[in-house]
């Protein structure tokens, strides 16, 4: 994700409903019952935590039970702490007072709700970047500092995992290249931290570090889950036959679920964009275009994925009387630079969301040499009557232009493979007139054909063509 300004938009639920989910989460929501609990008598050590004899009374209130109960509430109290619930005036004397944050979970805008929450996932972040307390403590020296080489952790850098981890995620996620509902493997996700982008066959010692990735991963995502930025479904314990040894990377895919599914809930991908964008990143949200011109909306979602580039193309049509907006995106889809034909794609794709209400601006454009040949598809599409028929030159054109935004959008995908072999195939005459065509991108469309077409002679003639082509643009 070195390029931020790749990222696809993401959808987002409204700050009322995050808010609704970020109370509901086990972890603030205990933070915050143990706000409400403490007071003057609440004693704290020097670092803040809880006293040790008071974790039996804070368990209590939260109903814990269990070996695990004190760990729990110790926890929630340094959420508490850390999204300023609770102020510690004087650590010395231990007095405790009710923070800035509670008042804003009870009585705040749902954005202030968002706020102390996402005080307490940098908090809960930083807490699953950090080794078992047991190995901590084994590891600290007489003055009371932690060795840090005995524990073979560098903070920085686990840290930097961790958050690189949780983008890729994010990007998976809002690329919607996940299938199943946002669920990813964690050896894929492990695996996209480790393995080389040019390394078609891991070696044995890549496999390995993904195996302890996973573990890392799995691990950190039991931390991460009760705050809310994960759904997490944990490696299954009947695979670590021998509980000193971690298990190796999977190889069928049936099983594969078993090595630990995660995804990021709705109120996950609205934390994730936050953090993205105060690391400096460009982090879209659907949404952003509905106030700009129809030029800014054609060329913001040339790039986005289609269930994006609809919806946010669905809130930018909903701020407008429907013909105005049709005559304003078949305006903004003129013009013969390098992203015109995938504008007047999206504009066509825009178009069909509008109804019939459109026909008039569509009308209105039938002589235009580079929309006419798209309304009359429009209208065609939708029934209407007295439809003229396009001259050929204007068939050749909204081709050579049909291709050149699917090459955009998509490259050399299979489904522009398949529209290139069915064009070749119903039009044997194609390549002697395409040529000819007065489009900017006509030789690299016919290029591209040479390149897509299985078939040898269909791909000579492509090629032959596109040599005719560039010749006549005298380039």
């Amino acid at each position: 994700m070195s390029d931020s300004s790749l990222l696809p938009p993401v959808r987002l639920h409204s700050e009322a409903e995050l808010a609704r989910d970020a109370l509901a989460t086990p972890l603030l929501s205990r933070a915050a019952r143990l706000a409400r609990w403490a007071g003057h008598g609440t004693r704290v050590g020097a670092g803040g935590e809880l006293a040790e004899d008071q974790l039996p009374g804070a368990a209590e209130v939260l109903g814990l039970t269990g070996e695990d109960a004190a760990a729990l509430a110790s926890e929630a109290w340094r959420v508490a702490v850390d999204s300023g619930l609770v102020e510690i005036a004087d650590e010395d004397e231990g007095t405790v007072t009710t923070g800035a944050g509670l008042a804003l979970l009870t009585s705040g805008s749902p954005g202030d709700v968002l706020g102390v929450w996402l005080e307490a996932l940098e908090a809960v972040v930083a807490d699953a970047s950090v080794p078992d307390l047991d190995d901590l403590v084994d590891a600290m020296g007489e003055g009371g500092e932690i060795d840090f080489s005995s524990l073979d952790w560098d903070p920085e850098a686990e840290a930097e995992f961790l958050d690189g981890v949780l983008a890729n995620l994010y990007l998976l996620t809002v690329s919607e290249e996940v299938p199943g509902g946002g669920q990813v493997p964690l050896p894929a996700l492990a695996a996209s931290m480790i393995v080389p982008d040019d390394m078609t066959e891991p070696t044995n010692d890549v496999l390995e570090h993904v195996s302890d990735a996973m573990m890392r991963l799995d691990d950190q995502f039991r931390i991460l889950e009760p705050i809310g930025l994960v759904e997490f479904q944990p490696v299954d314990e009947a695979l670590m036959a021998d509980p000193d040894e971690e298990p190796a990377a999977p190889v069928d895919e049936t099983d594969v679920s078993r090595y630990g599914m995660v995804r990021l809930t709705p109120l996950g991908l609205y934390g994730m964009r936050t953090r993205l964008e105060e690391a400096g990143m460009s982090a879209p949200a659907v949404g952003e275009l509905a106030d700009k011109g129809a030029d800014t909306l054609l060329d913001g979602t040339s790039a986005f994925p289609a269930a994006a580039a609809q919806a946010e193309t669905e809130q930018w049509l909903a701020r407008r009387e429907p013909l105005a907006a049709a005559r304003e995106l078949l305006a903004a889809a003129r013009g013969l630079d390098a992203g015109a034909p995938l504008r007047r794609l999206r504009c066509q794709q825009a178009l069909s969301l509008v109804g019939a209400e459109a026909e008039t601006a569509l009308r209105e454009v039938l002589d235009d040499a580079e929309l006419g040949g798209l309304a009359r598809v429009w209208l065609t599409e939708h029934g209407a009557a007295d439809v003229p028929a396009p001259p050929q030159s204007m068939v050749f054109w909204l081709t050579i232009d049909t291709l050149a935004a699917q090459l955009a959008a998509e490259g050399n995908s299979a489904e522009l493979r398949a529209l290139v072999e069915g064009l070749a195939a119903q039009h044997s005459g194609f390549f002697a007139t395409a040529w000819r065509v007065d489009h900017p991108a006509t030789a690299e469309v016919l290029e591209a054909m040479g390149r897509l077409h299985p078939d040898k002679k269909v791909a000579k003639e492509a090629r032959k063509a596109a040599f005719k082509a560039r010749s006549q643009q005298g380039g």
